[in-house]
């Protein structure tokens, strides 16, 4: 029994499958997917990505490679380039930083913004290669991962070891000012670093900067031709195949648990469907182990814990249906698949710290996705889609603009903070002291919107429509994306690897005999990879072995 048809849960499915066992998949919404689905969000002949849209890490994924879904429908596409950095104020927009498909042509762009860079990321990039597929296998291994830890140091030696954990282990900013004289470098690597909730300062950003912007460069920001849902699609069909079952509009309400062990998972109709030998959660610790488990069977410690689980950032998404291709000022950036807007590191800075201080952000920082680029299926000739998210705190205290004030969703008016309420309170729900903030939505959209149409003027006039998802949007679609929280937890060292999601774990077992939690809240977290569902898969058929 697996909950949830997420592509871990579809992912875990398909293991379970290939293994023999009889597979029903229940998931809440009325379609599987969760973040990796697809829609006409906008207007009739434009399909944008609901959730997720680009998969540099499905593409050296090896779970995502064995199950072959190029023989169940899918299909991956590649813009001209996989990476620019619109800047809406700064240099000219001839000095775009860009991640070309040939490495040499990245750095001679490097090199013609600042002397030196080009070499640097050359360096930065062939350190990366000579540790990739032993740094590949450490990440996508089930803890404690011994044998690639082992052969990742034979590869490299100690003395390298340690110099490579201390690169990882740097906060994004320092990395740059260690290897980089200019901002063009900087700004691909934090921009990078930040598609995670880590700030330029927080440590390990580097880690998350180097490795994306290293897939970048090495196999590109694939999209799925047709949609993000045609991953759930393939994954589906090959389920399907073995004859496993999704079974569509069924919520789980409870993991019924005898005997210290999962029997069963009961639905919101009040059928309790047995599990034979296991129950895999493919949704969130905290609504798996806190709201289908409950602390009765959890236990004291774990229930403690479970109550200081850390959610990443929320998230507001825009999808645009254009009348034409973004008319971005920067050449590279219309090509690009990816487009980070941000004028300076600086700015990223100010808006990580107006994140933590529970403000909405006065230039957000914001990753705009072009998949029509890559995808000419995604709508009528001549025209372009255009997806695009940026950050928000889960709490709101105040718009650090101070312009943001209470108004009707559907319109779009920024009014000044003098005449309206303060902001504050949670994004989903109704806050105890005030309204609930998503109500200032369509005012931070237009925010977001300002920000690309600075740098690419006359953006506004080819919007034939737009779609705006808040937080509580976000997670009405996929009540994992909580509170518009998009990794399942944090990203930040405090709750990764043993600590993940809770301190001790690190695996997909629970306190629970027979339950597996096999979601981004487990180690190795978010992104589009499978790994989480493969890890508890695997778990599930070793207990099961272990039990016969």
């Amino acid at each position: 029994m697996v909950i949830g048809a997420g592509h871990n849960g579809l992912v875990a499915a398909n293991l379970l499958a290939d293994a023999g066992w009889s597979v029903v998949v229940l998931e809440a919404a009325a379609s599987p997917g969760g973040a990796t689905s697809s829609a006409e969000l906008t207007v009739p002949g434009f399909v944008h990505d609901v959730g997720s849209g680009f998969y540099p890490l499905a593409a050296v994924s090896p779970v995502i490679r064995r199950l072959g879904l190029d023989g169940h429908g899918l299909r991956w596409r590649h813009a001209p380039l996989p990476l620019a950095h619109a800047r809406p104020s700064g240099p000219g927009p001839g000095l775009a930083p860009a991640i070309l498909p040939d490495a040499d042509a990245t750095a001679t762009r490097l090199e013609m913004e600042t002397a030196g860079d080009g070499a640097a990321w050359s360096a930065l990039m062939a350190e990366w290669a000579a540790v990739e597929p032993a740094l590949l296998r450490l990440l996508f291994a089930p803890l404690p991962a011994v044998v690639p830890a082992l052969r990742l140091l034979a590869r490299t030696g100690p003395r390298e070891a340690a110099r490579l954990a201390r690169t990882m282990l740097l906060p994004v900013r320092r990395l740059a000012e260690e290897r980089f004289a200019g901002e063009g470098a900087a700004l691909l690597l934090a921009g990078s670093a930040l598609h995670a909730d880590l700030g330029p300062e927080q440590s390990a950003s580097a880690a998350f900067g180097w490795l994306l912007c290293a897939l970048a460069q090495r196999v590109g920001f694939p999209v799925a031709e047709g949609g993000a849902g045609r991953i759930a699609d393939a994954l589906v069909d090959r389920l399907a195949t073995r004859g496993g079952t999704v079974c569509c509009g069924q919520r789980a309400v409870r993991v019924v648990v005898r005997g210290g062990r999962a029997v069963a998972v009961r639905t919101a109709g009040g059928i309790d469907i047995r599990a034979r030998r296991a129950v895999l959660g493919a949704i969130s610790a905290p609504a798996l182990l806190g709201r289908l488990v409950g602390p009765d069977a959890l236990g004291p410690t774990a229930t403690a814990d479970l109550e200081r689980f850390s959610w990443d950032h929320g998230t507001v998404k825009v999808d645009w249906a254009l009348s034409a291709p973004v008319p971005w000022e920067a050449d590279v950036a219309r090509q690009a698949g990816v487009v980070h807007v941000a004028d300076d590191l600086d700015g990223l800075t100010r808006w990580a710290a107006e994140l933590a201080t529970g403000h909405l952000p006065s230039a957000p920082f914001v990753i705009a996705g072009q998949q029509s680029l890559a995808d000419t299926t995604r709508c009528p000739p001549g025209a372009a889609t255009l997806w695009a998210y940026t950050r928000v705190p889960r709490r709101v205290r105040g718009d650090a603009a101070g312009v943001l004030g209470d108004h009707d969703i559907r319109g779009s008016t920024t009014r000044r903070a003098a005449e309206q309420p303060a902001i504050g309170g949670h994004w989903t729900g109704e806050a105890p002291t005030g309204p609930a903030p998503e109500p200032w939505l369509a005012g931070f959209a237009d925010r977001l919107q300002a920000r690309i149409e600075a740098a690419a003027p006359g953006f506004g006039d080819l919007v034939v429509d737009r779609h705006v998802l808040g937080p509580s949007g976000l997670q009405a679609g996929d009540d994992s994306l909580d509170g518009g929280a998009l990794n399942g937890g944090t990203a930040q060292l405090h709750q990764q690897a043993l600590l993940r999601p809770l301190p001790g774990w690190g695996r997909a077992t629970t306190p629970i005999a027979g339950l597996f939690l096999a979601s981004a809240s487990a180690h190795p977290g978010g992104a589009v990879h499978g790994a989480p569902g493969a890890h508890a898969a695997r778990a599930a058929l070793r207990s099961h072995r272990r039990c016969r």
